[in-house]
C-alpha cells in the first residue's frame, strides 16, 4: 500500500511549487508538502533557513518533513516535496531516519535548473511579503545547485520550458523509475 514520495527540489524561482501541485494532482492519491509553509510554523525564534546559523533548525525542519512524507506515502499517498533540498539534506531522506512503524518509501528525487538568470528573474517576478526576492540568497542558493556531482542525473533544466513541459519531463523521469535515490 505504500506509495513513493518525490523530492522536488532546486533554487528559488526553478518552478518547484509549480511543478510540484500538478505533478501531485497527476496521481490518484497524493499530497503537496510545500517546504515553505513548514518554516512558516515557526512563529518565534526562527532564523531565515538560507542563513549558516540556520542549520540547528533546518535539520530540525527537515526531520519533521521527512516524518510526514512517510507517513503520507505508508497511508497510500504519492507525495511530493517542493522546497530547496540540496545534497547536504538528502540524509534526511536515506531511510536511517526510518521507524519501526513505518518503512522507507521509494523515494525519487528530481532537481529543477534553469540558468542563474532564469531563477533571479522569476523569483523577483513574485510578489507577497513572504516571497524571496533578494538577489543575494536567490543567487547564492542556485549556485549550490551548479555541480551536483552524482546527483547531476536529477537535474531538469527548465529555462526555456513552460510549466506544462516541465510538468511533462518530470512526469516521464518519474515514470522511468530514472531518478530514484532509494529503491524498495
Amino acid at each position: 500500500m505504500s506509495a513513493d514520495v518525490i523530492l522536488l527540489s532546486g533554487s528559488p524561482g526553478s518552478g518547484k511549487s509549480t511543478v510540484a501541485r500538478r505533478v501531485a494532482a497527476a496521481f490518484a492519491r497524493s499530497v503537496h508538502l510545500h517546504m515553505d509553509d513548514f518554516w512558516r510554523m515557526i512563529v518565534s525564534g526562527g532564523v531565515p533557513p538560507y542563513l549558516p546559523e540556520a542549520d540547528a533548525q533546518n535539520q530540525t525542519v527537515m526531520a519533521v518533513i521527512q516524518r510526514a512524507a512517510w507517513r503520507y506515502a505508508a497511508g497510500g499517498f504519492t507525495t511530493v516535496v517542493d522546497g530547496v533540498i540540496g545534497p547536504w539534506m538528502l540524509s534526511h531522506f536515506d531511510g536511517s531516519g526510518a521507524s519501526d512503524a513505518v518503512a522507507p518509501p521509494r523515494v525519487h528525487l528530481v532537481v529543477l535548473r534553469p540558468s542563474r538568470e532564469e531563477a533571479l528573474r522569476r523569483a523577483q517576478s513574485r510578489s507577497g511579503a513572504e516571497a524571496l526576492v533578494d538577489a543575494g540568497p536567490v543567487t547564492a542558493l542556485w549556485d549550490q545547485f551548479v555541480d551536483l556531482g552524482d546527483l547531476e542525473r536529477h537535474v531538469i533544466d527548465s529555462t526555456m520550458q513552460t510549466p506544462g513541459e516541465t510538468v511533462a519531463a518530470v512526469r516521464t523521469a518519474l515514470a522511468g523509475g530514472e531518478y530514484l535515490l532509494t529503491p524498495a
